[in-house]
């Protein structure tokens, strides 16, 4: 990553939640009452601002970014229109999602997985953003992090809905995810739309999100 003069700062849901959950890790790593106390409110004061400045309560979903130095887009884009799979379910699985918006945001995602004719949830983002506006030429349509399909995102929302005793849902969302992993004898790092496997062809990430989702269904049913 470089920071130059064309950087645009930003603030978005996937580093906070990211920051939350690793706050709640250093709670329950605290060696007294008064450090986890203390790791524990900072949790709740970013899930507030959180709360407060992303999270758009008209469409019941986080707002892509707030950029700190103008947007790198033309006025013309209304970025808010995309929603952000992969955000929002590390945002459900760290607290900071209610159980009914969990529901609500999981419903969302079936719909754009439906609509951009997808395998699973673990869209990255949808809509996707055009053609030519990202100068890493990977970053195309329903390529890699512009709607690709990532296991990484998708298990995550599985262990959200699992945390949530949304069970049914949990299994309904991970069955796709695991027929591809057998049907193309391997751990996919993203895939198309179509369910063309993309990436490294043993990607640990994927490997572990799902056998989390698997240990987490087993354990919630038995």
């Amino acid at each position: 990553m470089e920071i130059d003069e064309n950087t645009h700062y930003a603030i978005d849901i996937y580093d906070n939640a990211m920051f939350v959950l690793a706050l709640s890790d250093m709670a329950d790593m605290a060696d007294s009452e008064k450090d986890k106390a203390k790791w524990l409110a900072l949790g709740k004061k970013i899930t507030d601002k959180v709360n407060e400045h992303l999270w758009d309560k008209k469409n019941r979903k986080f707002y892509p970014h707030i950029y700190l130095n103008g947007s790198p887009f033309p006025e013309s884009f209304d970025e808010n229109k995309i929603y952000y799979h992969g955000g929002t379910a590390v945002a459900a699985l760290a607290g900071i999602l209610s159980d009914t918006e969990i529901d609500y945001a999981y419903r969302r995602m079936l719909e754009n997985q439906k609509v951009a004719h997808a395998q699973t949830i673990g869209l990255t983002i949808y809509p996707t953003y055009p053609a030519g506006y990202f100068k890493n030429v990977s970053m195309y349509p329903y390529g890699y992090q512009n709607g690709g399909d990532w296991t990484w995102f998708g298990a995550r929302m599985v262990h959200a809905l699992v945390k949530a005793g949304r069970i049914e849902q949990a299994y309904e969302a991970l069955e796709p995810m695991l027929d591809r992993v057998i049907e193309n004898r391997g751990f996919n790092e993203w895939y198309t739309p179509a369910g063309e496997p993309m990436g490294s062809g043993t990607f640990k990430g994927e490997a572990g999100v799902l056998y989390t989702a698997i240990q987490m269904i087993k354990n919630a049913i038995h």
